[in-house]
Order: C-alpha cells, then sequence, then structure tokens
C-alpha cells in the first residue's frame, strides 16, 4: 500500500491541514489585567461545574498554572488519560489537541469532555485517515496494530494497543520477546527508534510530527559546538539526526525530569518549546536552549511550536463552560472498540511502572549507543 507524508503548509479541500489556519485561531496576548479577569472567572466557572482542568505541557502557561491552581494536572498524554478517568469531577476540560480529548471521552465515557477549541488537532491525527488507515490494517491482518496515542478515535478502534512516548519502548519490546510482528502507525521516526532500541519487525505508517520533524541535525551539532558544556535532550518524534545526538530521549514527562534531577547548568531541549514553562518552574535556575528547526519565522511551519496547541486560551476555557460549546462526543461503537486498546496499556504500566520510570539513555557521542 502506497504511504503519504501530508505537507501541512498546503491545505486541502476543506481546509484542515494548513497551519496557517491554525496560527490564525491562535488568541491574542491577553493584557495583564485581562489576564488576571480571565484566570478569576475561569476558576469561578471550574468550581460551578464540578469541572477540572487537564493541561498538556504545551498549551499556553496561563492554562497551565491554572490546572495546577484548581487540583488539575498538568502532564503529558499518559497522565492525562489517567488522571481524567481517576478524577471525581463530572466534567474534565482537556486542554491540549482533539486526539486527546477524545481518549478522555473513550476512558469516562459517563463524564462531558470540554475542549477551549475542538479545531485545535493534530499533524499525526490528520495524517493517519480512518478509512486508509484501515485499509492497512487489512493488508496486514498478520501483524499486531500499535498506534501512537496522536491518532482519532476511530483509528484506536482499529488497534491492539495504543502507545504513548513513555511507554512504547517497554510495549513493543514485550510484544517482539512475545514473537509479535508489528503495524506501527502513524510517527515514522518515533517507529523507527523504537525498531532500533527492541529489533522489533515493524512495518511503519509513514507520518510525522510537523513540530519534531523540523528539527535538524547540522544545525544541532554546530549548535552544540557552541554549548559544549549543554545536555541534549530529544524527543523521539525528532529525526533520526537529532536522536543520534541525544544525551536523553524521552517523553515530556521524561525530559521534564531529566532537567529537574540533572547536575548540567545549560540543557538543549529538542520538543515544543511549550514545555519551557513547566521545565524552567522546577528547575529555574538552568538554562533552556531551543534546538534549531528547518527555519526562521516566516519560514519555518513551526519554529518549535504546535499551531494547533497554540489555539488553546483561558478565554477559549471560558466560553467553553458558560456555553458548552466545544463538547467531545463520539460514536458509542467506535469508543467501545477503542477503549480496549488504551485499557490494555493502562494496565501494562499499572503491571510494570519501571517500564516509564526513567528516560532512555542517549548516545556517548562519537562512540554510540550507552
Amino acid at each position: 500500500m502506497s504511504q503519504v507524508l501530508f505537507d501541512y503548509t498546503r491545505q486541502n479541500a476543506k481546509g484542515q491541514t494548513r497551519t496557517d489556519h491554525a496560527w490564525a485561531r491562535v488568541p491574542a496576548t491577553p493584557t495583564p489585567g485581562e489576564r488576571a479577569t480571565a484566570k478569576a472567572r475561569a476558576k469561578a466557572l471550574l468550581r460551578q461545574h464540578d469541572a477540572v482542568l487537564v493541561a498538556h505541557y504545551y498549551v499556553d502557561g496561563d492554562l497551565q498554572d491554572l490546572a495546577l491552581e484548581t487540583g488539575g494536572c498538568v502532564a503529558d498524554s499518559l497522565e492525562m488519560a489517567r488522571f481524567g478517568r481517576d478524577h471525581a469531577a463530572k466534567t474534565l476540560v482537556v486542554a491540549g489537541v482533539r486526539f486527546m480529548g477524545e481518549s478522555a471521552k473513550i476512558l469516562s465515557p459517563g463524564k462531558r469532555v470540554l475542549m477551549p477549541d475542538l479545531e485545535a488537532t493534530c499533524s499525526l491525527d490528520l495524517g493517519c485517515p480512518p478509512d486508509e488507515f484501515a485499509a492497512f490494517c487489512d493488508a496486514h491482518p498478520d501483524r499486531k496494530v500499535v498506534v501512537y496515542a496522536n491518532t482519532s478515535a476511530a483509528v484506536k478502534a482499529r488497534a491492539d494497543w495504543m502507545v504513548t512516548s513513555s511507554c512504547a519502548l517497554a510495549i513493543v519490546r514485550h510484544l517482539h520477546e512475545q514473537g509479535q510482528k508489528i503495524l506501527w502507525a502513524p510517527d515514522k521516526h518515533l517507529g523507527r527508534w523504537v525498531q532500533e532500541q527492541t529489533g522489533a519487525d515493524m512495518l511503519m505508517w509513514n507520518g510525522a510530527c510537523i513540530v519534531h520533524d523540523e528539527f535538524k541535525g547540522l544545525e544541532l551539532e554546530l549548535l552544540r559546538k557552541e554549548h559544549p558544556s549543554a545536555v541534549v535532550l530529544v524527543h523521539p518524534e525528532s529525526p533520526k539526526a537529532v536522536v543520534d545526538q541525544a544525551d536523553v530521549v524521552g517523553s515530556t514527562s521524561q525530559l521534564l525530569k531529566a532537567v529537574v534531577d540533572g547536575t548540567a547548568r545549560e540543557y538543549i531541549v529538542a520538543t515544543d518549546n511549550g514545555m519551557f514553562h513547566r521545565m524552567q518552574q522546577l528547575a529555574p535556575g538552568k538554562t533552556l536552549i531551543e534546538a534549531p528547526t528547518a527555519g526562521k519565522s516566516a519560514t519555518c511551519k513551526s519554529c518549535a511550536h504546535c499551531p494547533w496547541m497554540a489555539m488553546n486560551a483561558t478565554q477559549g476555557l471560558i466560553q467553553a463552560l458558560e456555553t458548552g460549546r466545544g463538547e467531545i462526543t463520539l460514536p458509542e461503537p467506535i469508543r467501545a472498540q477503542a477503549l480496549g486498546c488504551i485499557e490494555r496499556m493502562l494496565a501494562f504500566v499499572a503491571a510494570n511502572p519501571q517500564s516509564i520510570a526513567s528516560p532512555q539513555a542517549g548516545f556517548v557521542r562519537n562512540l554510540g549507543s550507552a
């Protein structure tokens, strides 16, 4: 089956894959007074609606702070899924992108799930259409279907396992040890890294995150020369030329832990720069340096920040709670089918907590795998 790697600078017939469409929806930066007023209103509405805010590390810092101040959480997609499922609130407000809201609804069908902007999506999700993915699965019935969290509920409904970047390595290694062959989707960079680490037989979908795909190996090598003592932290959605220079490869939570627990003073970070907000809060004395991307300003697609994550704002949360706008709904057959792969992942992680306890060691430069 032929595979298509979408170019997200171009617009499809519906205008859904164009990044400048997302950037155009990013709210204007509020004044200090507007920020204080919005935060107070949001806190009151969360209490009024028995709601909890679950925010991803990549969204606006104000939303991250609001989540922590109101008993919610700021986390990677794995912990967001667990937290929302286990929390007593009747309404979950998910600040992130659409697949995160769908995952919350899959796990918590009895709860209302709202998002600040329902159009906030993900290039990996967009690049793996359910019908095409179903045909891909049908063509390879002998393989276990493992999908990354960054996919739609309909894609998850075809999967045997869902994984996040924090547990993908352990789960694929487990399946490989059982003699299973893998059909992997959608991120080709994460899939390649997992395949290299585990030796598993993996057939890959050809997808990529527009943020991590832009990090460049040569430019990173030059930046490392400018900062020879800096520790290089890389998310495994990045290209091989970037991952191969990493001191630490891991999920957002694992990279955060590396900064907080590390002894270095400087860190070059190859992931969405929304991550810097929480890193700087927990490691205020350390210097964080953005890894270089393919372009600057108008010449890059993301400039190390997801345009769909940037669509999330406190005002959107307020409007969602005041009006009910932005509610996630799923057809029950799809939700029920998708539930199995997520529960399988959560059960594995609960039974094997050491599988996500530490980031993966990177590479000793000029020597190879450490």
